[in-house]
């Protein structure tokens, strides 16, 4: 357990755990009913990231924390490897780096496998025996 919380509060990785403590106070405020969920919709725009029509708060959520689990979870293990100090910062500024772009990569797949399954088709694709309904 001491190497979680080693690693969640070393030095990258306190960048993610930062902004994870902002996402859990945010949804603190919106489960005591301070603030509402959809607070940041109109300052940001989910489908320019690819995010579709989720809502930016839920995005960023998911990002933040999918990076943060990344983060801790590689910085245990970079820790475990025994590296020198010469690789294990280069090392470990590019495994911010990574979790952060793996997890926007898994937020955009979660998502659009949520958009794609709660509007289905209501009539097959053309194919190459099928001709497209007009």
């Amino acid at each position: 357990m001491s190497e979680f919380i080693g690693a969640a509060f070393g030095f990258p990785c306190l960048v993610m755990t930062t902004a994870f403590a902002a996402v859990i106070g945010f949804w603190t405020l919106v489960l005591c009913r301070v603030t509402a969920p959809d607070t940041f919709d109109a300052d940001a725009d989910t489908e320019v990231l690819g995010l579709g029509d989720t809502s930016a708060a839920t995005a960023a959520s998911a990002v933040v924390a999918t990076g943060w689990v990344l983060d801790v979870c590689g910085m245990v293990l970079l820790g475990r490897a025994g590296l020198p100090g010469v690789w294990a910062l280069p090392l470990s500024v590019f495994l911010l780096a990574g979790a952060l772009t793996l997890s926007w990569w898994l937020t955009k797949w979660v998502f659009g496998l949520r958009r794609r399954a709660s509007f289905p088709r209501t009539s097959p694709r053309p194919g190459p025996g099928r001709r497209a309904r007009t």
